[in-house]
């Protein structure tokens, strides 16, 4: 194998971890939206539940 061989496989081998580092990324940057959106969602409706309570107060 000669020195070209190995800087090529090197290189392959850059670009995969590389490739692989970017996935793991994606999915970990997904993963933390859907939990805000869940946070978010929770948070309305606590809002929501909070506005019903005191509109009964001043409808009573």
């Amino acid at each position: 194998m000669g020195m070209k061989d190995q800087f090529q496989e090197k290189s392959e081998q850059f670009q995969q971890q590389a490739k692989e580092k970017m996935q793991q990324a994606r999915e970990q940057g997904s993963q933390q939206r859907g939990k805000q959106r869940d946070r978010d969602e929770e948070t309305e409706r606590l809002q929501r539940e909070e506005q019903d309570r005191f509109d009964q107060d001043y409808d009573a």
